[in-house]
């Protein structure tokens, strides 16, 4: 088997990917309807209502992170994804009912969006650790990679899918049918052999524990670094749920199939970030500075793009970088941590990444209604690409990091390899040092 796809012979991980695969396109369709939803049918086009839903959405993963990491290390995690999996299958089914009975309101939608964002913190540092106990270590990268494939390959497919039937049946149909997606992954939960499966060790009952986690993450500046760079990402520059749906309605005056064309045409570029993550044997923070000057200067184009063909086009390159640039920080993340710390610490991670939506989301809205489409993206450009200048000055003085120059070379980015932190208790991989 080719060694992007390597994961895929063992026989648990290829049934969940099955599963996640029907489920991500779901999702996608669910966003881009409930997006649809809010935009034009419940609000005059307003980006700050958008902006709200999306921040109600991501603020439990700010404030349950702690919990929600202690709950993947103390609990089956097979078990918790099938509790949370059902509960976002119910909250699509309630927006749905309510959206094709004609009784759908802003408010309810609202505090759909809370629900799910409950669920789905709950979810996420589960289903993030639950990839080491299907996979052998030496395939962890490669199933991390792939996991972020089967997103983008939903997100390739779910926002036309869902521009169609929005356009041919409504959104409240196209919510239902999201609600039906869930079922694979609870089948797929189901089919697994759990005598295949490599639990870590489960975190004993007792006082402590999110205390622990946090000092752990702070013992560790190599993560901290990771995560400070993905904050802003995540706050400022991931914020496409809005930025598209702007450009597409307000700038270029288009419908919901060219708005959900747009998602697509970003999966372009975020599957082939996928795939050629999973190609690496190991994360490396090479390429993740260089996934962030990716994202600046192709975002910043997207921003200036005069014409819809010309702003879609951009978006290749946006989802090319955003994906490594993600791929790459949890890969990092989950192969540095003790296998026993690895719940709590992947979310503060996804706390981190998500967290500052909350804060992000209607401060873009607003500025969307303020300055205008264009501004939404162009303020993330500016962040992240202020943050990687910044990172990179800061490791250039103190982490041993140099720029070399060689005659009739390119520039070569060349970290000296340092010692792993005494508080790790497995090794750490050369290249994420």
């Amino acid at each position: 088997m080719s060694p992007t796809f390597s994961s895929l012979s063992v026989r648990n991980y290829r049934i969940y990917a099955t599963g996640a695969f029907i489920s991500n396109i779901g999702t996608w369709m669910g966003r881009v309807a409930q997006d649809w939803l809010v935009l034009t049918e419940l609000t005059n086009h307003s980006s700050t209502a958008l902006g709200i839903v999306t921040g109600l959405q991501f603020l439990p993963f700010l404030l349950l992170a702690p919990w929600a990491g202690m709950i993947a290390d103390r609990y089956p995690k097979r078990v918790i994804l099938a509790i949370t999996q059902t509960a976002l299958a119910l909250s699509s089914l309630a927006l749905g009912l309510l959206v094709v009975t004609g009784t759908a309101q802003l408010w309810m939608v609202y505090a759909i969006a809370l629900f799910t964002g409950i669920a789905t913190a709950v979810d996420n540092p589960a289903r993030q650790t639950f990839v080491s106990e299907m996979v052998p270590r030496e395939r962890l990268a490669n199933a991390v990679s792939l996991n972020s494939a089967s997103f983008n390959a939903g997100r390739l497919v779910g926002p036309g899918v869902a521009g169609l039937t929005i356009a041919a049946f409504g959104t409240g149909w196209t919510l239902l049918l999201n609600t039906l997606t869930f079922v694979a992954v609870l089948i797929a939960l189901a089919s697994m052999a759990k005598a295949e499966l490599r639990p870590a060790p489960m975190l004993s009952r007792g006082k402590g524990a999110i205390r622990e986690g946090v000092r752990y993450v702070r013992g560790r500046p190599d993560i901290m670094l990771v995560m400070a760079l993905v904050f802003v990402l995540g706050t400022f520059g991931m914020n496409f749920q809005i930025t598209t749906a702007l450009m597409a309605t307000r700038e270029f005056g288009k419908g919901p199939q060219e708005y959900g064309l747009l998602g697509s045409i970003m999966a372009i570029g975020s599957l082939s970030a996928a795939l050629l993550s999973a190609r690496r044997a190991r994360p490396r923070l090479r390429v993740l500075l260089v996934a962030f000057v990716g994202f600046t200067i192709s975002s910043g184009l997207a921003a200036l793009a005069p014409t819809y063909p010309l702003f879609a086009l951009a978006l290749v390159p946006v989802g090319l970088s955003a994906l490594t640039a993600l791929t790459t920080a949890n890969a990092m993340v989950q192969l540095t941590v003790d296998s026993a710390m690895r719940g709590r610490v992947m979310a503060l991670y996804m706390a981190i990444f998500m967290g500052g939506t909350p804060l992000g989301a209607p401060v873009i809205g607003w500025i969307g209604d303020v300055w205008g489409p264009r501004w939404t993206i162009g303020i993330g450009t500016i962040a992240v690409g202020l943050v990687t200048v910044v990172v990179s000055i800061w490791l250039a003085r103190h982490e041993n990091v140099q720029v070399t120059y060689e005659t009739k070379r390119r520039p070569r980015l060349r970290i000296r390899t340092l010692p792993a932190p005494a508080t790790v208790s497995e090794p750490l991989p050369e290249a994420v040092r």
